[in-house]
């Protein structure tokens, strides 16, 4: 097959799968407010700015204004177990479809402004060269504006790296990711998250206020 038809293969697939998020997300509506009642519980690890996962060791990523449509299928791919985070499995394993989509309009809704991480910037620049293909899903820095797939821009450079290795390796089971990942060296792996973490984002890990 030739590059430009797996290409056009993988556009399809990508834009079956964001169709097919929406219409799953869509149906519910979403009440933020309830989100933040039910989010206590994560914001112990993802509202503390820099917490890091104790094994193996990455920051655990920014929520706050991420998509929420990325964040039901984020959750929903922990509850089927497709992902290999036994916490985050846990976590999912006891939410609904709403408890979901009224978690991710809480996170939403939250202000986002990530900063540039200290990146090594010889190694952004060749992950800048490698991202062309990532731009179709998450906008040329990373901050895109499609709802089925994250926010990069700004996000911690070490959890990056991490997502794309379980990709890689299976941990993290989505087939478009696989496909891009299996073709990732180590060195493509950080250079590329180097370059989203080096971007300006709407990302952060505000603290809750509804108890206070």
């Amino acid at each position: 097959m030739s590059t430009t038809r797996s290409l056009n293969r993988i556009l399809l697939i990508l834009s079956l799968t964001a169709c097919a998020s929406l219409l799953t997300t869509s149906s519910f509506a979403a009440d933020a407010a309830r989100g933040e009642k039910l989010s206590q519980t994560c914001l112990g690890c993802h509202g503390a700015p820099g917490l890091r996962n104790p094994g193996p060791v990455y920051s655990i990523p920014m929520l706050g204004g991420q998509h929420a449509e990325y964040i039901v299928s984020a959750l929903k791919a922990y509850k089927d177990e497709q992902r290999g985070h036994k916490t985050m499995q846990a976590q999912a394993s006891t939410l609904s479809d709403a408890d979901m989509a009224d978690n991710g309009a809480f996170f939403a809704a939250m202000d986002g402004n990530s900063r540039p991480g200290n990146v090594n910037k010889q190694k952004a620049k060749l992950g800048q060269e490698k991202s062309a293909i990532c731009a179709s899903c998450h906008g040329a820095n990373g901050d895109g504006s499609s709802m089925a797939y994250p926010k990069l821009a700004g996000q911690y450079e070490s959890y990056l790296t991490q997502a794309l290795k379980d990709y890689r390796s299976g941990d993290r089971q989505n087939p478009i990711m696989a496909g891009f990942a299996s073709t990732l060296s180590i060195e493509d792996i950080r250079a590329l998250s180097a370059w989203f973490a080096s971007q300006n984002g709407g990302l952060s890990a505000p603290e809750s206020v509804i108890f206070k």
